[in-house]
């Protein structure tokens, strides 16, 4: 299908293309197609409204612009908005594709409910979420929950309060619908020249926090697949991180993730080091698809890391677990849930398939029949329902673009193991300070509602090339 997008809003073009995917699916929107099968022709008026035309159909719509109050960066987003439901409302019209969250497209609605909230009351929001922006009643009955769940860790969060990121991009093969920065681990010394530079990194970003008068509060430790590293590489890293920082606020979380590189030692090394959540993360419990994806393991050795796991003494642990995963149908998925729901982990990650321009799996998609978007939405029920049962309730979520179903990733934990990590970055009310590559810093200005942004290069070799330029710009945005 072409579709064209003519607008004088080029600064929001690329937003309103993803609300055309959200009916299309994964599909090019140009600015100048010839003989395209819809044309869209949207334009901010001088009197603040967002005019549309949808060709052939011949649907117009009219969306006012909201009041700024005179704000550059609110009008912006009024702009913005508008826009983008002038696209949804012409869109609606002509397609029968089910959108739960309606026209949003952002990776943070529960952000948007409680920015809302602060506006317009509990009320004003559910009103906008209904009527605006067209949420359906379970998804804002989610939100609901999950900023009620919130509640604690973001009204603790304080304008000097800092999280620290360590990023591992390595993994031991790449997953089908991977589309990461992540590169596959190997025995040439490549680990341990990274290692080095990210100490280094760490180093620096401690004394920029430092002099920037920022108190940590916890610390994070990602990828990629940490546990690529051998278990002296895991010791001096963090070593270096609680060295440099002073240790790691409240909590430390790191993902162990696949079970093929998880030994006991590397698991020592981390829970000396008082690490106090460890994901192991098996996206499926189905062997057929986890060969199908890239993961060379079985389930059964899911379950024995798992095992290992709690042997050495680790007491929170995090299951991750991706819905809509290509050959796999409901009871597939419900398969996964009950084995999960037999190991009794503290915290249930249900992850929606995004399907990625740059992962394999968009490469191929003739070769991978992906279940339809209501068997994915049932998928999720099911997650939903799994850690209810496991006495969890949802914390935190967000989505991502080309999801299935434009659905959401919801991250489920039993009451006080949530991960304060993911809920300061999901809801943005913490600065960051990110190590790594592929990594992005951030520092957050909750007066202002405003959040600036460093992203580290994702490319290893540039990411070590372009470390004083980082320490610079780093120093300018943090102290």
């Amino acid at each position: 299908m072409i579709i064209e997008l003519v607008t004088d809003a080029q600064a929001y073009f690329n937003d309103m293309a993803e609300e055309i995917r959200l009916f299309f699916g994964v599909v090019e929107v140009s600015k100048d197609a010839v003989n395209a099968d819809l044309r869209l022709n949207i334009s901010l008026t001088p009197e603040r409204k967002a005019k549309g035309r949808l060709m052939p159909a011949g649907i117009s719509c009219e969306i006012e612009v909201s009041p700024d109050g005179g704000d550059p960066l609110e009008r912006k987003r009024q702009e913005k908005r508008a826009l983008k439901l002038a696209a949804y409302t012409l869109l609606r019209g002509i397609s029968e594709v089910e959108t739960p969250w309606g026209s949003l497209t952002g990776i943070r609605p529960t952000k948007l409910y409680r920015e809302l909230e602060r506006r317009h009351g509990t009320d004003g929001a559910e009103r906008q979420f209904r009527e605006v922006f067209g949420v359906s009643e379970p998804k804002l009955a989610l939100a609901r929950e999950i900023c009620a769940v919130q509640g604690p860790a973001v009204s603790s969060a304080k304008p000097d309060s800092l999280d620290v990121y360590i990023g591992i991009p390595y993994c031991k093969s790449r997953c089908l619908y991977c589309s990461f920065g992540a590169e596959v681990a190997k025995r040439d010394g490549t680990l341990d020249a990274y290692v080095a530079a990210l100490i280094e990194d760490i180093c620096a970003g401690a004394d920029i926090a430092r002099q920037g008068g920022f108190r940590l509060r916890a610390m994070y430790m990602g990828g990629g697949t940490p546990t690529v590293l051998s278990a002296e590489q895991l010791d001096r890293v963090l070593s270096a991180a609680i060295r440099a920082y002073g240790g790691f606020g409240t909590e430390l979380t790191v993902e162990a993730g696949r079970p093929d590189t998880i030994t006991r030692e590397k698991l020592e090394v981390i829970k000396a080091h008082g690490a106090q959540r460890v994901c192991v993360n098996p996206q499926t419990m189905n062997d057929v698809t986890l060969e199908r994806i890239g993961r060379f393991h079985s389930s059964a050795a899911i379950e024995e890391a798992y095992a290992l796991v709690r042997a050495v003494g680790i007491a929170n642990i995090n299951m991750d677990i991706i819905a809509g995963l290509p050959g796999e149908n409901v009871p597939m998925f419900q398969n996964t849930l009950e084995r999960v729901k037999a190991l009794r982990p503290e915290n249930l990650t249900v992850h929606t398939l995004a399907i990625k321009r740059s992962s394999r799996l968009k490469e191929r998609l003739d070769e991978y029949p992906l279940p339809p978007a209501k068997d994915v939405e049932a998928m999720l029920e099911l997650g939903e329902l799994t850690a209810r049962e496991m006495g969890m309730r949802p914390y935190y979520m967000y989505r991502q673009k080309y999801m299935q179903g434009n659905l959401e990733n919801v991250g489920y934990a039993k009451p006080d193991a949530e991960c304060l990590y993911n809920i300061d970055i999901m809801e943005e009310t913490v600065s960051i300070m990110a190590h790594g590559a592929g990594a992005m810093s951030k520092r957050v200005f909750p007066a202002e509602n405003r959040v600036e942004r460093i992203p580290n290069p994702k490319d290893v070799p540039t990411y070590k090339n372009k470390l004083p330029q980082l320490f610079a710009a780093k120093r300018q945005l943090f102290v």
